[in-house]
């Protein structure tokens, strides 16, 4: 993908910066978002889906410099802990493991006789085996374990111990999680958790915005809804003030089988955001579209979650929409989209954007000769196909919005070895090494001087501000 009307970027034209992309995406966003504020690059609009939506959510409040600073959300020891496999799932292999050691235990005794009698031996040599010596004691013990008070008695019962504790648990999760929604199907399947789960970078994300708005005060977090409104009302009061800006933002609606769209925007542009020439078409508006100004307000934390979720492998969102919406107080189930960059790019085209960057942390392969290795486990399967969903729903969007709607350019990583998963870093088959998630942070920093900054927007003539001529990788 290249960036494309590259010659005829103008920071006088209404500019979007557009962020993309599931996991560790966020990383290569900060690294783009530094660059774009250190070059002066003018933003009207931030919007993003999946990640990205963390990113614009910083970025509309003049606060991205929280992603990528010492103490940021991209460079914090959680990170680690970002769509790690569900908690009753890791309780439950544990507890099969436990309980498979416990079985064995019996097998381990019998095989330690093959280490002591050679032991024995030895130290009976060299004169400090004792009267009885070692394998006197190890015949004692094994008699006593094998006692009918001993191993057949107590192991049974702790294994089952082992497995009963996995099982409470799971009954416990499926009561937690019944929701506000029925479920259809066996029963047991409630006690089946998806294999991911998405709290802790939800929380982790809004834990970063709270230190942000709060600033040097020593107040307690509130619940993310109530932060979500006291963000909503910070950006709707300063929205027009340097350093703010619009905001939109776009998730998908399982139960609706459509995407909606979540946007705070001036009053002069609300009704382009909502209004539109037909009955049929102003109905549609008001299923899929909500202005984060009025009671949509209250449905930011709730769809800044669904934006986190990863479909199938994580637990959709619940949002209830407020009884005199469109949809009359009914709770749906939200989740993210990798393919809905496309609506995301066509709503930013009715709110009169001229010209949108596209951020991407997913690569093209170039050609023959560059395979890697396929990875084996589940979570890094799963962003194989998520990678690779991202770039083709990027370049098919790209090419459809390109020519009709604006002008777009796009920043995306020529070799990206990270994967959507790997917080911790991933080994590099090109390289032959590890690459940490740092990396990815300063390749986004690289990748937007050197596809956009310095050959688009250096190369126009009319750069506002100055990029410092030293680029740090730290």
């Amino acid at each position: 993908m290249t960036a494309a009307s590259a010659d005829h970027y103008s920071p006088q034209l209404r500019t979007a910066l557009v962020l993309t992309g599931t996991g560790t995406a966020g990383a290569y966003h900060a690294g783009v978002l530094r660059a774009l504020h250190e070059a002066g690059v003018k933003l009207d609009v931030v919007s993003g889906r999946g990640v990205g939506v963390i990113g614009a959510l910083f970025a509309a409040i003049d606060g991205a410099a929280r992603l990528w600073d010492e103490r940021g959300l991209w460079r914090s020891p959680a990170i680690t802990r970002f769509y790690r496999y569900h908690a009753l799932l890791r309780l439950a292999a544990g507890a099969v493991a436990l309980a498979l050691l416990i079985i064995t235990l019996p097998i381990l005794v019998m095989a330690a006789g093959l280490i002591v009698y050679p032991i024995d031996f030895l130290l009976k040599m060299i004169g400090v085996g004792g009267a009885s010596g070692l394998v006197g004691w190890y015949l004692e013990t094994a008699q006593s374990a094998f006692a009918p008070t001993g191993f057949p008695t107590w192991l049974p019962r702790l294994a089952v111990l082992a497995l009963a504790t996995a099982g409470v648990a799971a009954v416990a999760f499926a009561w937690r999680s019944a929701g506000a929604r029925t479920h259809r199907g066996g029963i047991w399947w409630r006690l089946l958790p998806p294999p991911l789960s998405a709290d802790h970078i939800f929380d982790h994300c809004w834990h970063t915005l709270w230190d942000l708005l709060r600033g040097a005060a020593h107040l307690k977090q509130p619940p993310a809804a109530d932060l979500g409104r006291r963000y909503t009302e910070l950006l709707s009061e300063n929205l027009g003030q340097p350093g703010f800006r619009e905001l939109v933002i776009v998730v998908h609606d399982l139960d609706a089988h459509r995407d909606l769209v979540l946007a705070l925007v001036p009053e002069s542009r609300r009704r382009d955001l909502i209004k539109r020439a037909t009955t049929e078409a102003a109905d549609a508006r008001r299923a899929e579209v909500f202005d984060l100004k009025g009671v949509a307000r209250d449905y930011l934390a709730d769809a800044v979650a669904a934006s986190l979720t990863v479909p199938a492998a994580t637990d959709a969102r619940e949002l209830t929409f407020a009884p005199d919406a469109y949809w009359r107080g009914e709770t749906h189930r939200l989740c993210d989209r990798p393919a809905s960059i496309a609506r995301l790019l066509a709503e930013l085209g009715e709110l009169g954007v001229e010209q949108a960057i596209v951020v991407s942390a997913c690569h093209q392969t170039a050609g023959p000769h560059s395979l890697a290795a396929a990875r084996l486990d589940p979570r890094a399967r799963l962003g194989e196909y998520l990678q690779s969903a991202e770039v083709a729903a990027v370049r098919d969007s790209v090419r459809l919005a390109a020519p009709k709607v604006m002008r777009i350019f796009t920043v995306v990583p020529g070799h990206n070895p990270i994967g959507p998963f790997d917080f911790r870093g991933s080994y590099d088959d090109r390289s032959d090494r590890r690459s940490p998630l740092l990396e990815l942070m300063n390749r986004g920093y690289e990748d937007a001087y050197r596809q956009f900054i310095e050959p688009v927007v250096g190369a126009s003539g009319d750069r506002v501000g100055s990029a410092k001529a030293g680029r740090p990788h730290g």
